[in-house]
């Protein structure tokens, strides 16, 4: 299993991540956006995802980004805050937006996805923007493909904050999170490769598995990542669970079934928390992944791509290890 250094971030945040967080308007009804007039605002953002998650688990966590300074920027940054995430490093940008979201809904599918986020403020982040002494001082960073694909100045960002976490002992944690919206696969095919290899803990799913590596056997990418250098790997693998593995052991655990999902969006964030909340508490391999199906399978009980993540005690209820009293 993977040391987690205990003593690093002891007085810090455990968890570190940073990357674009935008407004999501979310649709009261489907049908194509054309037909519909009401919205519910909230925010989406992988990074933002899990770092609220993990807050939920009961987890010293810090995100940050560049936001514009606007109405949206404000209000993405009060509502993780909310959440119990430090905030203190986000950077304003004056002179661009932040990024917006639309989904489109149809009955039973998921999702279609419309982004505004070109020139935005996050996809203007650079290397300056970053405190290294505040990534230094934590346990695991955490970042995705999705910064990568931003802009050349964010994926340098992310180059350069994981290459100095390394080499001052921070866990690197990784999900690909393939956005083919945002550039080429053979572009996210490169970079993507290059990222894993600086990486301990990777998340990929079976889709990521075939265009990155070239198979969707979730035991062959797990060989692969493993000789690319990864220290833990945890295959993604939907409602069926996940295949996981490190250096010493590998296993098959199965998920969690959910009669009617209401949306998916934001499930492989929640199934990350779980699993670097698990590893954050020192938990075996086996059970990690039992907690990463389950934070996955109830962000997809409620609409929106954070509102479903658990608190510690209703993922135990929902797992079973905790009594649920009613009344």
């Amino acid at each position: 299993m993977i040391e987690v250094d205990m003593e690093r971030g002891k007085d810090n945040m455990e968890v570190i991540t940073f990357g674009e967080s935008m407004v999501l308007f979310n649709p009261d009804s489907t049908g194509p956006l054309r037909y519909v007039h009401n919205f519910n605002k909230t925010i989406a953002g992988a990074e933002s995802n899990v770092a609220i998650a993990l807050a939920r688990l009961k987890h010293r966590v810090g995100w940050f980004s560049r936001l514009g300074d606007d109405e949206f920027g404000r209000y993405i940054e009060a509502v993780i805050r909310g959440e119990g995430v430090d905030v203190s490093r986000i950077v304003t940008d004056p002179s661009n937006s932040t990024g917006l979201l639309f989904k489109e809904r149809f009955a039973h599918v998921n999702p279609k996805v419309y982004y505004y986020r070109k020139n935005s403020a996050a996809s203007n982040i650079t290397f300056k923007d970053l405190d290294l002494e505040y990534i230094k001082s934590a346990k695991i960073l955490h970042v995705t493909g999705i910064t990568l694909a931003l802009s050349q100045s964010a994926r340098e960002a992310v180059y350069e904050a994981v290459k100095m976490a390394k080499a001052n002992g921070v866990l690197i944690s990784f999900d690909p999170n393939i956005r083919l919206k945002l550039w080429s696969a053979e572009e996210a095919k490169v970079a993507i490769l290059e990222m894993i290899k600086l990486s301990d803990i990777v998340f990929p799913g079976v889709d990521e598995g075939r265009l990155l590596l070239g198979t969707e056997d979730p035991k062959e990418m797990i060989k692969q990542l493993l000789n690319m250098g990864c220290s833990t790997v945890a295959v993604k693998l939907g409602k069926e669970g996940c295949y996981i593995a490190n250096r010493q052991e590998e296993k098959m655990v199965r998920g969690y079934v959910v009669e009617r999902p209401i949306d998916t969006v934001g499930a492989g964030d929640g199934y990350a928390a779980g699993f670097l909340s698990g590893l954050l508490n020192q938990l075996s391999l086996e059970e990690c992944g039992k907690l990463a199906n389950a934070v996955g399978a109830m962000a997809t009980l409620v609409r929106g791509d954070m509102e479903g993540f658990p608190t510690l005690s209703q993922v135990r209820e929902f797992m079973g290890t905790d009594e649920y009293i009613d009344r």
